[in-house]
């Protein structure tokens, strides 16, 4: 991949058509860019601002390929667009950033504690559901928990709070036996964020902490600078840094975590 500058005037293709989206097509056009938009949603706040819409599946090779013919240069905007769809565009010549398999390991949670584990980084105890027998052998410590679906949950969606086997395997169920992860409940004291950017030269500028604050699980109000100790919000920071350098992850990339009520992260 070329780190050729893409001037102004160019076209930059965009996978999703969300309010991510929408803020970047704007910013994009102030700058002189011209931004096409890949979205199925017709009227998708990213697409109904973009100078060219593309309306169709985001794994559509046609449209695919008449993105790639048109952009030097795509994103996406959020971590569910198709990891198979940026492998296209890339095989085309065209600079996806972030790269397929940075985006690959967001769209699962179990793959994406993993990967954030393999980083040295703390996250919450969890186990892989597959079955009503893995909802057997879970060992009594694990309770209370929360049964997430592995894959495209977001926004308190695909998920359900248990506190013991027979809560687990109903909620297994109701989430129709999909791959799962069980991840118990800690005692919390908020949420924050840190949001970093980083480029195709490995530089990475990382931002202030933010605290967050939701409403029947969708974000609400966002605080920045946290209102944390300077030491949790340096540990955030170094965190949010870790990731995003073991991704070789190229783009902007927002880390969430939880402050557990005994201050650590």
């Amino acid at each position: 991949m070329t780190d050729k500058p893409i001037l102004p005037g160019s076209w930059l293709g965009l996978l999703g058509g969300g309010q991510l989206g929408r803020m970047f097509a704007q910013a994009a056009a102030t700058m002189g860019y011209r931004v096409c938009v890949l979205e199925p949603d017709p009227n998708a706040p990213a697409a109904v601002v973009a100078e060219k819409h593309i309306c169709a599946p985001y794994t559509d090779e046609k449209a695919l390929e008449e993105l790639a013919s048109l952009c030097p240069a795509v994103t996406t905007e959020f971590e569910n667009v198709p990891a198979q769809s940026l492998e296209f565009l890339a095989s085309k010549g065209v600079r996806t950033s972030p790269c397929a398999n940075a985006v690959r390991v967001t769209q699962d949670r179990f793959d994406e504690k993993s990967f954030i584990r393999s980083a040295l980084c703390p996250v919450a105890p969890h186990l892989l559901i597959l079955s009503d027998h893995d909802c057997e052998e879970v060992t009594p410590d694990y309770f209370p928990a929360i049964l997430k679906t592995a894959r495209l949950g977001y926004d308190g969606k695909g998920q359900i709070t248990v506190n013991d086997k027979r809560e687990l395997l109903s909620a297994f169920e109701k989430l129709g036996r999909v791959r799962c992860v069980l991840e118990k409940r800690l005692p919390l004291f908020k949420e924050v964020s840190v949001i970093a950017a980083r480029n195709s030269k490995g530089e990475v500028s990382v931002y202030p902490v933010c605290e967050n604050y939701h409403r029947n699980g969708i974000l609400a109000v966002s605080i920045m600078p946290a209102r944390v100790d300077e030491e949790i919000a340096k540990n955030a920071r170094a965190i949010a840094e870790r990731i995003i350098n073991k991704l070789d992850y190229v783009g902007v990339l927002c880390t969430e975590l939880f402050v557990l009520a005994n201050g650590q992260l």
